[in-house]
């Protein structure tokens, strides 16, 4: 048996999907629901799988690149008028289209990274947080609308 939580965020994010036949190739955003899922077969030493802070620290300014961004394809026409009028709120996605399913990647991507790295936060009042190594991220799952969603991992 293991231990399992869930950490969830929400971010406001638009997209254009190019190779999208229909409306989806246009301007449009989502309200989406992040839920990051980990666990670990033992609790630590404060009788949790890890901290939810420690969760949230590291995702921070990674989700923060999307909160009120358009994020395109590299392909797209639209590109360079996008990012002259729009500036650093442009992520550009490249050889791919900024679906649901690739941002739910990219986010397990990097999640999992930072847990391999075990790094470690600290807050403006100097308390320390980390990811323990031991940790398994098992899924992401992103919401786009209420009654749709995109999962990656295990």
């Amino acid at each position: 048996m293991k231990y399992r939580v869930c950490k969830a965020f929400e971010i406001e994010s638009g997209h254009m999907l190019l190779k999208h036949p229909g409306r989806c190739r246009y301007p449009h955003g989502h309200t989406r629901r992040v839920e990051v899922v980990v666990s670990r077969e033992k609790l630590d030493a404060n009788d949790m799988v890890c901290d939810f802070k420690a969760i949230k620290l590291a995702l921070a300014d990674f989700l923060d690149r999307f909160d009120h961004a358009l994020v395109v394809n590299a392909a797209d026409p639209l590109l360079e008028c996008l990012q002259a009028e729009l500036k650093e709120r442009v992520v550009v996605f490249e050889g791919e289209d900024p679906t649901t399913e690739v941002l739910a990647r990219r986010i397990y991507t990097h999640l999992e990274g930072e847990i391999r790295e075990g790094r470690e936060y600290v807050e403006r009042d100097g308390e320390r947080y980390s990811l323990p190594r031991d940790l398994v991220l098992e899924c992401v799952r992103v919401g786009e609308t209420s009654t749709s969603w995109a999962e990656y991992g295990l």
